[in-house]
């Protein structure tokens, strides 16, 4: 079964390497973006095991935080290193969540905090792929709401067009959601 979102940011699991979620000292902490367009389209990428293509899935652009970054700093980071976007405007975080997967062959334990951002820039392009992100990441597609809720493909978290769907129809959350976890 595909692992967690988070799986395709190579960058951050290279450098935090067993010390922060592969197996040893604790929840490796993550940013990730919503990022929706003037459409309300939101970007995800594509991703898989990087010895498996089959084994494949779509996530929000984000990863582990790096050094003494915040987790804003690590957002924005990882959105122009996975998308090429820099032109954004970052909201609130939206969702917490803490999972635990499977990829490249270790476990990941995340704390995951999403963050809502706005871009009228929608052309994508990854300026700063790491080796693994180059082998597990294939490409970034803008999606609305109803091909979300249609999708056969996995897309994580699991619940990501609901939660699309309730975003757009309620604005954002007093304070963050906390989301069931996800142990696959």
């Amino acid at each position: 079964m595909p692992a967690e979102t988070s799986h395709a940011t190579g960058d951050s699991y290279e450098g935090q390497g067993a010390g922060a979620g592969a197996g040893g000292g604790g929840l490796r902490r993550v940013a990730r973006v919503v990022l929706l367009d003037p459409r309300d389209r939101i970007l995800l990428l594509h991703g898989h095991e990087p010895d498996d293509p089959a084994d494949d899935w779509w996530f929000t652009p984000g990863g582990g935080v790096e050094g003494d970054e915040t987790r804003e700093q690590a957002a924005l980071r990882e959105l122009a290193e996975e998308t090429g976007i820099t032109e954004v405007e970052l909201g609130p975080v939206l969702w917490r969540r803490t999972c635990s997967f499977p990829f490249a062959g270790r476990r990941w334990d995340q704390d995951e905090w999403y963050y809502l951002a706005r871009t009228t820039r929608t052309a994508t392009g990854a300026t700063a792929l790491t080796e693994l992100e180059r082998r597990s990441v294939t490409g970034a597609r803008w999606w609305t709401c109803p091909e979300l809720a249609r999708a056969r493909e996995t897309v994580y978290p699991t619940r990501l067009a609901e939660l699309l769907r309730t975003l757009l129809d309620e604005g954002p959350p007093a304070g963050p959601v906390t989301l069931d976890t996800e142990i696959v």
